[in-house]
């Protein structure tokens, strides 16, 4: 895969590129984005190697989609009719159901593979893209058996070769679990920001009573809302469910310090604890 060609520069689609320039430097790696500011930032910091155009991608031997998941599904279809028929098409978005759907039906569909790297930061924009992100992290893979096995070999060597774990998974049980594990941590950050935002009016104060514990918690609000609106609305059913049961956590929590048993608060801080023991085993 000599012609490799990111549809959208930014945090996931650049450290991709960079991942796989590092791997094999005789590779060219094109940015195509909407944005002109974008494509100057990713040359200027060697993201990407040249410019191009959405029509330029006829050339490509892989082509990388990396933009909102509202744009994905409307775009897919284009692009699988542009690129040629040796050409492989991923994505890289945090949904999967409506994304595999838009294309379920396309000639091309053989020349697509679904792919969710579980990877990322705060960040945003080609200057977010670093070398190395998605070492030791899991790729989710969805549909495999639609995509030609040719072109599944290349990318799964691709993937591991950059370090990462392969996982399989259908669509509608990835969006069900993505909703708890990523999308309600999003929400909880983000409405977390916003309830010291309203009730903390003196910005001095946050940013000195702001320990560590508020800062990794309320990380995940500095993220993108362009990406995070679309990812809200393709998952709407299951994130609303999630939300359903966690809003009936905090409130039986609240029940509990009204009630003052502090004893079933402890126990139940004890019992949640045990998150530890699952996310060692994964780190």
């Amino acid at each position: 895969m000599k012609k490799i060609y990111v549809i959208g520069v930014g945090l996931i689609g650049g450290s991709l590129a960079l991942d796989i320039k590092k791997l094999d430097n005789s590779v060219t790696i094109y940015g195509v984005d909407k944005s002109d500011e974008h494509l100057d930032l990713a040359l200027a910091e060697n993201v990407i190697d040249k410019k191009a155009t959405l029509e330029d991608i006829k050339e490509a031997d892989l082509v990388i989609v990396s933009i909102p998941v509202d744009a994905t599904v409307k775009l897919l279809p284009t692009i699988l009719d542009l690129v040629s028929d040796d050409a492989l098409v991923i994505d890289v978005g945090s949904t999967k159901e409506d994304i595999c759907l838009a294309v379920e039906e396309h000639p091309k569909r053989r020349n697509f593979l679904a792919t969710h790297p579980i990877a990322g930061t705060e960040f945003s924009g080609p200057t977010a893209a670093i070398y190395g992100l998605f070492n030791g992290k899991t790729n989710i893979i969805c549909e495999v058996e639609e995509t030609t096995f040719k072109l599944q070999e290349k990318a799964l060597k691709m993937f591991t070769d950059i370090g990462m774990r392969i996982r399989y998974m259908k669509p509608k049980s990835h969006d069900k679990h993505i909703a708890y594990m990523s999308h309600l941590s999003h929400i909880s950050s983000f409405m977390l920001g916003k309830t010291v935002i309203e009730q903390e009016k003196n910005e001095r104060d946050i940013f000195d009573m702001a320990g560590s514990g508020f800062e990794s918690t309320v990380r995940l609000a500095k993220s993108s809302p362009e990406m995070w609106t679309p990812i809200f609305e393709q998952n709407k059913t299951n994130v609303i469910k999630t939300l359903e049961e966690y809003i009936q956590n905090l409130t039986h929590f609240k029940e509990l310090m009204e009630k003052q048993d502090f004893e079933s608060i402890n126990q139940e801080m004890k019992d949640t604890n045990y998150i530890k023991q699952i996310l060692k085993g994964i780190a």
